[in-house]
C-alpha cells in the first residue's frame, strides 16, 4: 500500500467506522480499541494511531506474503485490511462488539482464544496497543511466544506513558484508566 493509498484507506475506514460506531454513545464498550482514536475529530491525533498500524502492516508486508497471522487485541481487524490477501488470519479479541464487526468486514477471520491458539502455528503475531490493558500480560506473551514459529516475528506496541504521551492523551481526550503498563 502506497502512502497515497494509505491515506484514501484512512478517509473510507474513517467513514465505515462512524457508520457502524456511535462512538460517543458506545465510548464505554470502545474506549479501550483504538477505534475512538481512529476516529477522532482532531485528524493529526487520528493520524498518529493510522500511523503506527500502517507502520506494523508495512513491515508485515515486507516480511510476508502469504502465512499465518495472528492479531491479539484486534478491535475491528484494522490490520486485517492492510495486509496481503493470501496470509490466513487469526485474532484475539474480547469486546463482541468489536469482533462482531471485524468478522463482519473480515469473514474469513477466525476468532480465537489463548486457550485455542496452537504451538509454533503462527509466522507473525500482533499485539499492537494491547498489552498494557492486561494484567497478566507476561502471562500473554508466554502463550504468544510459545504460538510464534521459530522464524516467525512478534509485533508490538504500546504506550510510552511519557509527557508528551500523556499531553496528547490529555488534548485528545483520554485519559488512560484502563493502561496496567507500558511499553517498557
Amino acid at each position: 500500500m502506497t502512502y497515497r493509498e494509505f491515506l484514501a484507506h484512512i478517509g473510507a475506514r474513517r467513514r465505515t467506522l462512524r457508520s457502524y460506531f456511535d462512538i460517543v454513545k458506545q465510548f464505554e464498550d470502545l474506549e479501550e480499541s483504538c477505534v475512538p482514536s481512529y476516529c477522532h475529530g482532531n485528524i493529526a491525533a487520528a493520524y498518529v494511531a493510522w500511523w503506527r498500524l500502517y507502520q506494523a502492516a508495512r513491515l508485515a508486508n515486507e516480511r510476508i506474503a502469504t502465512g499465518h497471522v495472528l492479531d491479539f487485541g484486534a478491535a475491528t481487524g484494522e490490520l486485517r485490511l492492510m495486509l496481503p490477501g493470501t496470509v490466513d488470519y487469526d485474532f484475539i479479541e474480547e469486546i463482541d462488539i468489536l469482533a462482531t464487526a471485524l468478522v463482519k468486514w473480515t469473514p474469513n477471520a477466525r476468532r480465537q482464544t489463548l486457550s485455542s491458539i496452537g504451538r509454533n502455528q503462527y509466522n507473525l503475531i500482533f499485539a499492537l496497543d494491547s498489552l498494557e490493558h492486561n494484567e497478566n500480560f507476561e502471562d500473554i506473551l508466554s502463550t504468544l511466544q510459545l504460538a510464534l514459529r521459530d522464524d516467525g516475528l512478534l509485533v508490538l506496541s504500546g504506550p510510552t506513558e511519557n509527557r508528551l504521551y500523556k499531553l496528547g492523551r490529555t488534548l485528545s481526550g483520554f485519559d488512560g484508566h484502563y493502561h496496567h503498563t507500558t511499553i517498557y
